[in-house]
């Protein structure tokens, strides 16, 4: 038996295929896209067909990799990017290009919702959740508001991962993970929101999906598609999830104490939980899961977005970069960096830029900035961390994903930071890994979801790298530093 997982991100998809006898991922393909050229500032937006171009591409790659073992695919797991707004008419045509997740421009609109439900306090009584710009529900009344033409052709609202879902399957649904990232769920009910719903639209609750558990089939691959890759009829096609959801099944993070960190564009730390977390200040998103639990994460916009620009002023490989860091100590001789290049979105500064602060002649190198650019995303991180910690979530180990963990000296850094020991995990495509392993679950129902995941998701223990006492220390201290930079501390 053989299942796929595909991933839907910003940057592009990824498909792999996963034999789970030899726990082995035996074929796997991506495909690159952008975002929409030319758009004011605070707007990232994508068009949909480039998603499912992105997977007919690398689904058939995959399948052409298998050879004759295509007729072993039994089902199809989908992860996608978080938030997003997929508009869709009464014939399910997409209605205009989905805003995405690093969309800020919907600042406006949740300031309408504070207004009329009572600030953060008010929003977090309903749902669990603040209304932030990344969320999808601002940006549904960011339609109506901006584009009236479009909101009135608006029949169906979609996420990414249920828009591949109904390109596959020609059913229109949503699971309670990425449901809980539109804002509209009332995450310890698991049902929508009647009361943020009608202030959108009086008629927007019968536009949102039908929901249900994240454990169960969705529907089947349609035939004309099955035909067309070669594949055998019936392949089950399984609830998905969001990124961050899949990504949590991917590096087995289904117990408490388990951590993942992912050290991409963006930052995430998200952790599993059996009861909701519910954060007073709106600042950690209490998300429910894709095994029907919980799970609190945050989210900051700038970690590799910021490396990368730095390596790329200096003209440096990979390579580079990371001896640039490892040949200055930590601390970057006190040159502390505010990552918030693109706003923030923990804490919630989406006006925000980025800064160098106590700059030196004997700091003012290229070594150092490198140096303090990784440490001050991942210090970023780290200010989310803590209040998690303070909200009840304790770690015993992060396991660390996305490029950046990658680096060496960046692990390191990371367990100072986090004050945690921090471990790789054995596939590192831990959302296509996720997605795969919940496709799994769903034709091989002789174990739940989490006794696959402990089973097939593992971590590379040679990588494993545990906290120094004296750069925990240090780190507090520049974390603190940080805070009280932050515009509005």
């Amino acid at each position: 038996m053989i299942t796929l997982g595909i991933d839907c991100g910003t940057q592009g998809t990824k498909t792999i295929a996963l034999d789970p006898g030899t726990n082995t991922v035996l074929a796997q393909a991506s495909a690159p896209y952008g975002l929409k050229a030319g758009l004011p500032p605070g707007h990232a937006e994508q068009d949909p067909a480039l998603w499912i171009e992105a997977l007919e591409t690398t689904i058939q790659e995959v399948i052409c990799q298998l050879g004759t073992r295509r007729d072993e695919v039994a089902a199809i797991g989908v992860s996608g990017q978080q938030h997003g707004f997929v508009a869709l008419d009464a014939r399910g045509e997409v209605i205009r290009p989905a805003k995405l997740w690093c969309d800020t421009s919907t600042i406006e609109e949740c300031e309408i919702f504070a207004s009329e439900f009572g600030g953060t306090s008010g929003l977090v009584a309903r749902t669990g959740l603040d209304i932030l710009p990344g969320f999808t529900a601002p940006k549904i009344l960011w339609l109506k508001r901006h584009e009236p033409a479009n909101f009135a052709r608006l029949a169906h609202v979609l996420l990414p991962h249920d828009y591949l879902n109904f390109h596959l399957t020609g059913q229109i649904a949503m699971e309670y993970g990425d449901a809980s990232g539109t804002a509209l769920l009332d995450i310890r009910e698991r049902r929508w929101s009647s009361d943020l719903c009608e202030f959108i639209d009086p008629g927007l609750e019968e536009k949102l999906p039908p929901l249900g558990s994240s454990r169960r089939t969705v529907g089947h691959l349609r035939p004309e598609l099955a035909r067309k890759w070669g594949l055998s009829e019936g392949v089950a096609i399984s609830a998905g999830g969001g990124d961050n959801m899949m990504g949590a099944i991917g590096t087995g993070n289904i117990l408490p104490g388990r951590v993942t960190a992912s050290l991409g564009t963006s930052g995430t730390i998200f952790a599993y939980s059996r009861a909701p977390v519910i954060d007073p200040r709106g600042e950690i998103a209490a998300f429910c899961d894709s095994t029907d639990a919980w799970m609190p994460l945050l989210c900051t916009m700038n970690v590799t977005v910021a490396t990368e620009q730095v390596r790329k002023l200096f003209g440096w490989s990979h390579e580079d970069f990371d001896a640039a860091v490892a040949s200055t100590p930590a601390g970057a001789g006190g040159l502390i960096f505010l990552p918030y290049l693109q706003g923030e979105r923990t804490p919630n500064l989406p006006d925000a830029r980025g800064s160098l602060h106590g700059m030196t002649l004997q700091n003012y190198t290229p070594a150092h900035l490198a140096r303090a650019t990784m440490e001050g995303v991942t210090l970023g991180m780290a200010y989310g961390l803590t209040w998690l910690k303070e909200l009840g979530i304790q770690p015993t180990e992060i396991r660390l994903i996305g490029g950046g963990s990658k680096s060496a000296v960046w692990r390191t850094i990371c367990a100072n930071v986090f004050g945690c020991p921090v471990v790789t995990v054995s596939n590192p495509e831990g959302a296509a890994f996720g997605a795969a392993i919940q496709a799994l679950s769903i034709v091989r129902p002789d174990k739940s979801v989490e006794e696959w995941s402990d089973s097939l998701a593992g971590t590379v223990s040679s990588e494993r790298i545990e906290p120094s006492p004296e750069a925990v220390e240090l780190y507090q201290r520049l974390a603190a530093e940080q805070v009280a930079l932050a515009p509005g501390r």
